[in-house]
């Protein structure tokens, strides 16, 4: 029996070994706390690795490489490596795969939705508030060898985006919101005036209207045979700010997932008629509004104002051919508004967070090149490229920035008007924006939100029957698809589904063996006794 005992140890031990082998590289240590150094060793070479993002746009691309440049001009010892993006879900797909392997880099532009994401492992993403207010190091403190803004000079309501779970976790690099660009001349064609402010009865009643068609199928609007009046980029966005504006709730800070009520099932029923028509249509369905846009073949083009440059007949980046571009006025408006004397809507644009690594003077050398990217010349320059606006006050009333601003539409170029007016429409409604949420798993909640309006659009067009049994069921595919039910569960939850297969398979067979090794004890001290 004591062979049998220690064939069945022997084995429990060797399985464990190859767990050790089949879990190799699976699991990094984390690096210890980061606490702000006394002082910084100007001797020691760094090397930051920074993922950014610039829509394969160049200027934004030499923005960057300026930064860089200049940067180390100032910090001979550190080095900028940087890793350019076309879009944010690239980084954040890398970013979780680069944690699980310790390979993460030392700066990354990300939303904070994303954020909030890649901080779920212990000490993966450095709290800001210590390096934020050190005496020696912190926001345009005495320490930092280059004029960088105070506390005090950063726009409060984007500072706050990157709190959560306590801590600010994340530093705001731009900012925008979302505008309606519209045809004017459609608009005026169809017998309406364009208001100051856009509420949705009025986009959807002019929209159903566009979709009149002459006898020989081209539509009466604008007589060719594609006119999609209304699209929307960014559905998630559409979701939640319907949401705010009928006064319902999407999710809550404690990680709740509370959008599967009555106003969403009465936004999703509302928008059925308008898809039946084909009045209304999404980026996922249809592709890129502005394209559609300066065609002459939509009226309304929801996105955000970061993208007013691709925009227009005069677009200085418009993705469509010379000869397809129809010469129209374009007029930018917040987005539709359900109460015009109370305007809502979102906050949005990318965040800076710094990885946490084992030697806290990268940490800090990171911090310094974050600080660099919020100076006036880096701001002021990246927010010319697009739509955005800077995240400081200081930048903000810079007078090169007021300079920029009161050159709108003096060429189509760096001052091109649509461009300049969406910043403007921006500057002007901060105090009209909310941010949502942000906690692990805040991410997908904002993805379902989205996929709801994209999955009943898809459902009205293929002619499938949407009722509140239909929404109801969409309800749950939802929360099934993106996990929603699970994002409450505490850290102690051991999800398999997320372990190395390595230890899954060990935990199996230690099972397994030390059950053989109960039974095989218990027949035997069983066949002692009855000897006896």
């Amino acid at each position: 029996m004591k062979r049998i005992v220690s064939l069945f140890l022997s084995l429990t031990l060797l399985l464990s070994l190859l767990s050790l082998f089949s879990c190799h590289g699976a699991k990094v240590e984390a690096p210890p706390p980061f606490e702000v150094p006394e002082t910084f060793d100007t001797t020691k070479q760094y090397e930051i690795v920074f993922w950014s993002k610039n829509d394969s746009n160049i200027s934004q691309k030499n923005i960057y490489e300026k930064a860089a440049a200049d940067f180390e001009k100032i910090y001979p010892n550190i080095h900028i490596v940087n890793r350019y993006y076309t879009n944010y879900n690239d980084i954040y797909k890398d970013a979780i795969t680069n944690i699980s392997t310790g390979t993460t880099p030392n700066i990354a532009i990300s939303y904070p939705d994303h954020i909030a994401t890649y901080n779920t492992g212990k000490n993966i993403i450095v709290p800001l508030d210590s390096l934020i207010n050190d005496e020696t190091f912190g926001l345009g403190a005495d320490g930092v060898n280059f004029d960088a803004p105070t506390k005090e000079e950063m726009v409060d309501k984007f500072l706050i985006e990157g709190q959560f779970g306590g801590a600010q976790y994340a530093m705001p690099f731009m900012r925008s919101t979302e505008a309606c660009y519209i045809n004017r001349d459609l608009v005026e064609k169809l017998g309406y005036e364009v208001p100051d402010v856009l509420t949705w009865d009025f986009i959807f009643e002019v929209s159903d209207k566009a979709t009149e068609k002459n006898p020989d199928g081209t539509y009466k609007v604008n007589g060719q045979k594609t006119m999609i009046p209304f699209i929307y980029k960014s559905t998630d966005n559409m979701m939640i700010q319907m949401l705010k504006q009928m006064g319902a709730q999407y999710t809550s800070a404690d990680a709740k997932i509370l959008m599967f009520n009555d106003t969403t099932k009465e936004i999703l029923l509302g928008l059925v008629p308008h898809v039946e028509n084909r009045a209304f249509s999404t980026f996922g369905i249809s592709s890129y509004p502005g394209n559609f846009l300066n065609a002459g073949q939509c009226i309304f083009a929801i996105d955000s104002t970061a993208g007013a440059s691709w925009m227009g007949s005069d677009a200085p980046l418009s993705d469509i051919s010379e000869e397809n571009l129809v010469d129209f006025e374009t007029v930018v408006r917040p987005i539709p508004q359900v109460n015009v004397e109370e305007p809502v809507m979102i906050s949005q644009g990318p965040s800076v967070c710094i990885f946490n690594k084992e030697d806290p003077g990268e940490v800090l050398a990171s911090w310094l090149f974050v600080q660099y990217l919020l100076t006036d010349e880096v701001q002021i320059a990246y927010s010319q490229t697009e739509g955005y606006v800077p995240v400081t006050k200081k930048a903000q009333q810079n007078p090169e920035y007021l300079d920029y601003l009161a050159r709108e539409g003096e060429d189509n170029d760096a001052h091109y008007a649509i461009k300049i007016q969406a910043a403007k429409l921006m500057l002007a409604n901060t105090e009209h924006t909310f941010v949502t949420p942000v906690f692990n798993g805040s991410a997908s909640a904002r993805q379902a939100a989205g996929q709801m309006i994209e999955e009943v659009t898809k459902a009205v067009r293929r002619n499938k029957t949407v009722d509140n049994a239909f929404i109801e069921n969409l309800f749950d595919e939802m929360t099934a698809l993106y996990r929603l039910d699970q994002i409450e569960l505490t850290d102690a939850y051991i999800d398999l589904g997320k372990m190395p297969t390595g230890s899954i398979v060990l935990l199996i067979a230690l099972g397994v063996v030390w059950c053989g090794i109960i039974a095989y004890c218990t027949i035997g001290y069983v066949k002692q006794r009855r000897k006896k």
